[in-house]
């Protein structure tokens, strides 16, 4: 059997996402109370974003930072917060508004240094520009390993990679 191609990939991950989990990480990704197991995943992806966070600078004003695979957005959220310009893309365009929704009212401020643009799409497309930093947590795992090199490949030139199973 061939393996499935990066596109045919992204469009069953974001069915997956946008529709058949969306409740889950929304729960998973706030403040309410949640399973044994539940809470041991949400202490896990804190401590890889606390992680992944960690080897960026802690002052990144005037940086551009990708968050490839945003999610609900937590680390767009804290690399804005030291100051850098996020694009922060997904797959999921429902994961992506719970993000909007979820974006503190400081970030949104016209004095607030660090922003973010969240957008819906293909976290490869060139169009998205360089960064100085491209981040990309639990996304790259949900493809082979040829798609994975391919994906590393087309963001080497644009940025430098940061990344936890990515």
């Amino acid at each position: 059997m061939d393996p499935i191609s990066y596109t045919e990939r992204r469009s069953k991950i974001e069915d997956y996402f946008d529709r058949t989990a969306v409740q889950a990480w929304a729960r998973l990704t706030s403040d309410a109370p949640v399973g044994r197991i539940r809470a041991t995943v949400r202490a896990g992806r804190d401590r890889m974003r606390a992680t992944l966070l960690g080897w960026l600078p802690a002052d990144m004003t005037g940086m551009r930072l990708l968050d490839a695979g945003c999610g609900t957005g937590a680390l767009a959220v804290e690399a804005a917060r030291r100051g850098a310009q996020v694009l922060a893309i997904d797959l999921s365009p429902t994961l992506v508004d719970l993000a909007r929704d979820r974006q503190p009212a400081e970030l949104t401020s016209e004095h607030s240094v660090g922003r973010i643009d969240f957008r819906s799409g293909d976290m490869l497309d060139p169009g998205l520009g360089h960064f100085d930093h491209v981040v990309a947590m639990d996304s790259l795992i949900h493809y082979d390993e040829a798609d994975m090199v391919r994906a590393l490949a087309a963001w080497a030139p644009r940025g430098t990679l940061t990344g936890s199973r990515m």
